[in-house]
Order: structure tokens, then C-alpha cells, then sequence
């Protein structure tokens, strides 16, 4: 039998890859360190259990929306949530992109936003960063004006970098979109906000072009559980509701993001404990020879060495693993590395002196 061919528009599309090796220390995935509290589980499995699994989960996910809402003092019908923030981008582009509309994304950035653009047939335009990773606000506002993009991408933290933009350049990007005569959208990719100096969050109204997304993965730890969520105008998350699945979002993840919520006292301990390691991995990385750390608001630090692939090899040996960006365009040699425990961030820094030496 012969195979279908897929989309002619998919035929150079790479999958999306971040090895899965299993070593000692892995730090390569931007994850959190630490589990959910004992007591999260306990109350978790309790409410799940109470739940009628033989009928299918709220669609509308209200519970959920009430209490993010109330949390991010934006009202719930602001709220859109799915199996990650990365659904939350995919039903974004089916909603708003699609085939003879565009994405713009500034690379290097979050390689998903333009994946995800491809997958959904809308176009990706690309503007630069400067050598040093920074974005050009001016030149960014430009490109903007000039392009005309259906969606802005922008990550603040961005990754790979870490850098945090201004909130003057969100707030510089929304006004020229909500100021010309086509209609479009600035997406602001939050996933790592909590680690931020500040967030975007407090920009969405129902009058403005605006969608802030954010995901569970990394402070609340459930990566596992896949659930992110945007904060957008009100009849933007009507839109994306129509859009996307029914049924999509399961009652055990609905419950873990409710009840994730009751420990916001644990969240911001372990954030404070990451930007303090983040802050001492940082130190100890600008005292080493042959390294250039980039500045980092988020988990991770990204940094170059004179040959980054080498380096990569040669820490993997000895049992830590951290993403290799080494042979990517605009990042040569760079390596990010996820701040971890610092018994896992000592093993790193310690791998890496041997590695150089």
C-alpha cells in the first residue's frame, strides 16, 4: 500500500525535538525541579474521585476559568484553558491565521510559534533580533506596521534567551496594532512570567488587541498534567470556545488546575528558591573562563562557550543533560541549562569547569 502524501505546505516540516535522555541531572526542558506538594496530590485524588466519570467533563471548564480569574483579577470570561499553552496557540492560529493570513514571530524565540504556524496553514514572517538577542523596539514596531501580521508573537521571557522585554515595547506593539485599519492580535507568551519582574496580565481588557498566555508546566509543576490557559477579550475566548474541541479539557486536569491554586504560598517559595539558584548559577557561570551567560528572567540561563557542540557532548558523558541550541541559526554554541536543585545546579557547574579545563 502506498502511503497518503501529507500537505505539500508540510513537506520540510521537522517535528518538534528536545532530547529525552535519561541521566543523573537533566536540565534541558525548563522544568520545575520539585514535584507538587503531598498535599496537592491528596486533595487532587479526592476531588477526582468524587467526579462522575461516566459524563463528560464541563466544556466550558467553568470552575476552572472562576478561580484563574479570581487569581489573576480578571473576570473568568476572559479565561480560555487547554491541554497546554501550546493548544492554546494552535487554537489561537485556527481561529485567527489559517491560509492568506500571517504570524510574525522575532527569532531566535519559542520554536512553536512559528511550528504551530505551519501546522495551521498560516504564513510566518520573521523579524530579527539584534547580535546580541535583544529586540529593537522601533524596529520591531515597524515591521509590525509595514507587514501588517494577522498575529504578533512575543515572548517575554523569551526562549531561548531569558531576556524580559520592557513593558514599554508590549505597550509600543499593542498601540500600532490598535491603531491601524486591518485587525490583528499581540500574543505575549508568558510561560515563564512568575519569574519575570512583571507580566502583562494587567494590559487585558475587552478593548484591546491583546492575548497573554500562560501554562502550569513550570512554578505550579505539572508539566504532566498538560494545562495552560490565555488571558484574552472576552469575545476572543468566545471565538476560541467555538473553535476548539468539545470536551477538550479532562475533569482529573480541570480539578488539578482548581485545586493547583490553593498552594499559592508553596508556588511563590519554590520561585523565590529558582531566582535565587538562577541568580547564584548566573554568578558562577559569568566567573567561568570561555563563557558568555545571556541576562535570564525566567528558569533557564542560556550561554556560549567557544565550542558549544563539544561542550554539549562532553557534559552529557558525564551524566547532565541541558538543551543543546549549539548548531541553531542565530545561536551558535549557545546551550541553555534549566536551574534545577542546587545539588543538580552544583553537578552542572561543576561538570562544566571539568568540561573546560
Amino acid at each position: 500500500m502506498s502511503a497518503p502524501r501529507r500537505r505539500e505546505d508540510l513537506s520540510d516540516l521537522e517535528g518538534y525535538h528536545s532530547p529525552q535522555v535519561d541521566v543523573s541531572v537533566r536540565l534541558n526542558t525548563n522544568e520545575s525541579p520539585y514535584p507538587p506538594p503531598p498535599a496537592f496530590f491528596e486533595a487532587w485524588t479526592a476531588e477526582v474521585s468524587r467526579a462522575a466519570a461516566h459524563r463528560y467533563p464541563d466544556r466550558a471548564a467553568r470552575a476552572l476559568r472562576r478561580a484563574l480569574g479570581g487569581f489573576l483579577g480578571q473576570p473568568a470570561e476572559r479565561v480560555f484553558a487547554a491541554n497546554g499553552s501550546n493548544e492554546v496557540l494552535q487554537t489561537l492560529l485556527l481561529t485567527y491565521g489559517g491560509p492568506g493570513r500571517s504570524a510574525l514571530v522575532f527569532e531566535p524565540s519559542y520554536v512553536l510559534h512559528a511550528h504551530i504556524a505551519r501546522i495551521t496553514g498560516t504564513g510566518v514572517l520573521t523579524g530579527e533580533r539584534s547580535g546580541d538577542l535583544r529586540l529593537e523596539p522601533a524596529g520591531a514596531v515597524r515591521l509590525v506596521e509595514e507587514a501588517e501580521p494577522d498575529v504578533v508573537f512575543l515572548t517575554t521571557p523569551n526562549n531561548p534567551t531569558g531576556m524580559v522585554e520592557p513593558r514599554e515595547t508590549v505597550e509600543a506593539l499593542v498601540d500600532r496594532i490598535a491603531g491601524r485599519a486591518k485587525p490583528g492580535l499581540l500574543l505575549v507568551d508568558e510561560a515563564y512570567a512568575e519569574f519575570s519582574p512583571w507580566s502583562a496580565i494587567d494590559m487585558v481588557a475587552d478593548d484591546v488587541p491583546l492575548v497573554v498566555a500562560r501554562t502550569y508546566s513550570k512554578v505550579w509543576s505539572m508539566a504532566a498534567f498538560r494545562l495552560g490557559f490565555c488571558v484574552a477579550p472576552a469575545a476572543i475566548v468566545a471565538e476560541l470556545e467555538q473553535v476548539v474541541l468539545p470536551y477538550h479539557l479532562s475533569v482529573p486536569t480541570q480539578v488539578a488546575g482548581t485545586v493547583a491554586l490553593r498552594f499559592t504560598a508553596e508556588m511563590d517559595a519554590r520561585v523565590a528558591s529558582i531566582k535565587a539558584e538562577r541568580d547564584r548559577v548566573g554568578a558562577a557561570l559569568v566567573a567561568l573562563d570561555g563563557v558568555e551567560p545571556f541576562p535570564s528572567g525566567a528558569n533557564f540561563i542560556l550561554f556560549r562557550t567557544a565550542d558549544g557542540q563539544a561542550t554539549w557532548e562532553q557534559l552529557l558523558e558525564a551524566g547532565v543533560l541541558v538543551r543543546n541550541f549549539a548548531r541553531w541559526p542565530r545561536l551558535d554554541n549557545c546551550l541553555r541549562v534549566t536551574i534545577g536543585r542546587p545539588e543538580e545546579n552544583d553537578a552542572f557547574l561543576a561538570a562544566l569547569k571539568e568540561v573546560l579545563s
